[in-house]
């Protein structure tokens, strides 16, 4: 409610705020925040580390992903144009028969290509159960 003050001949109210109650918060909180700062410990993320492989794989199955979006799939000297769709079951089929870990799976894309578009090639290969999946990036020229 506004406060009324009465001078002179009429009343009028004031259209001013009280600052103090929320200049005493303020210092309230301000004072909590210094004695608690430094009683908190600084927590430490582990970050994923990169090692070396005891081999290097005997096959490099990897998926292309060009400026345009279309998908080949090179595994040895061949490489074929196919959809999303069709990636994950060749790949599985380049890995059977083969000892785990011994065929790896890499995608290789343009820099220009959209995040998402990778993204979609690693959601459809995880979805379909190949564990690992390597990245690599081609420069254009």
């Amino acid at each position: 409610m506004p406060h009324v003050a009465a001078r002179g001949r009429g009343r009028r109210t004031i259209n001013e705020i009280n600052m103090v109650p929320f200049i005493d918060v303020m210092l309230v909180l301000l004072i909590i925040f210094m004695v608690t700062a430094p009683l908190i410990t600084p927590s430490l993320i582990d970050l994923p580390s990169v090692g070396k492989a005891a081999r290097k794989p005997d096959q490099v199955v990897e998926v292309l992903v060009a400026k345009d979006e279309r998908l080949q799939l090179k595994a040895g000297d061949k490489a074929v144009s196919m959809p999303l769709k069709e990636i994950a079951p060749a790949v599985l089929q380049a890995q059977a028969g083969k000892p785990a870990g011994s065929v790896a799976v890499v995608i290789s894309a343009d820099r220009n290509v959209k995040y998402e578009s990778v993204v979609k090639v690693m959601d459809a290969l995880q979805r379909a159960g190949v564990q690992r999946v390597g990245l690599s990036v081609q420069l254009t020229p």
